[in-house]
């Protein structure tokens, strides 16, 4: 799909405001509030927009730990690797997982209340993972402020 400049005002407007009105997304980029709406709707069919959501505040809402998880696997057969990312999927708290190049086979990404609540997770999931030979995890410290994903891949 061919993002021209009124695509993206509008992605980085919703970027910024999801909730952002029509009407001053369509004045944001210049366009009337149904040829705006037209442009929004291309852009969810084609993929560009994949939904709408709340950042959340995590330590408002009780999570205090963000878990960096390396995982190696035992083999790279295409079926273990399926199982284990089928494993991983229903596993709650891990809300990012990504097969990675280098020493690891997967980095996960996953919150916890407090240690005691990511110890139970490790004991309870993390461990029983099907194929898994190392697991090596390392806690974020604090989160340093970086471009968003709007200005990462518009520019």
């Amino acid at each position: 799909m061919q993002i021209d400049r009124i695509d993206r005002v509008i992605l980085r407007a919703l970027a910024d405001d999801a909730r952002a009105p029509v009407a001053r997304v369509a004045d944001q980029c210049g366009l009337s509030q149904s040829a705006c709406s037209r442009r929004i709707a291309a852009l969810e069919a084609a993929g560009a927009i994949r939904g709408y959501g709340a950042r959340l505040g995590a330590r408002r809402l009780g999570v205090h730990v963000t878990a960096l998880v390396d995982i190696t696997l035992s083999t790279q057969v295409e079926e273990d690797l399926a199982a284990f990312e089928r494993a991983v999927g229903a596993i709650p708290g891990v809300v990012g997982c990504a097969l990675v190049s280098g020493q690891q086979d997967y980095r996960l990404t996953i919150l916890a209340r407090d240690l005691d609540d990511y110890e139970r997770l490790h004991r309870e999931h993390l461990g029983r993972l099907p194929g898994v030979t190392t697991i090596n995890s390392s806690f974020v410290l604090r989160e340093v402020p970086t471009l968003g994903e709007a200005e990462a891949m518009l520019g």
